[in-house]
C-alpha cells in the first residue's frame, strides 16, 4: 500500500520494490533499448488475441509478487484463470499475483547506477 501511495503522489517516477521494501528506481532506457521492447509487446499481445490465453502487461504494471517485491516486467502475461480470480480492487492496485511468463530485456540505462546485478522475482 505504501508504494501505491507514493506512485500516486509520484506519478512521473517508474520504480519497483524489493523483498526487503527498498524502493528501486527506475530510471528511463536508451532510445535503442525502447524499439526491442515495444516490438516484444506487440508479438506478445497479438499471440495472446489469437490464443486468448489471458491477459497481457507491459512495462508499466507492476506485480506484488509472492515473495513480498514489486516488479515490473518489459511484457508479462497472466493466464485468465488467474487473472479472473483477482478481486476488481485487486486489480486496480498492483495485482498480487506473479505472472505466468514475463521477458525482461537487458537495456543500456540512463543513470548513475553502478554495475550490480540484481534479481528480478
Amino acid at each position: 500500500m505504501r508504494y501505491l501511495n507514493f506512485a500516486k503522489k509520484n506519478s512521473e517516477l517508474k520504480f519497483e520494490g524489493n523483498t526487503k521494501g527498498v524502493l528501486i528506481i527506475r530510471f528511463p532506457v536508451a532510445g535503442d533499448s525502447v524499439n526491442p521492447e515495444a516490438d516484444l509487446i506487440i508479438d506478445l499481445g497479438l499471440w495472446n488475441r489469437q490464443t486468448r490465453l489471458g491477459s497481457t502487461f507491459s512495462a508499466s504494471t507492476v506485480f506484488k509478487l509472492p515473495n513480498g517485491a514489486d516488479r515490473s516486467f518489459d511484457a508479462a502475461l497472466i493466464q485468465r484463470q488467474g487473472w479472473e480470480a483477482l478481486t476488481p480492487a485487486e486489480r486496480r492496485k498492483f495485482p498480487p499475483i506473479a505472472p505466468d511468463f514475463v521477458i525482461k530485456l537487458r537495456q543500456l540505462m540512463l543513470c548513475p547506477c553502478d554495475k550490480k546485478k540484481g534479481k528480478s522475482i
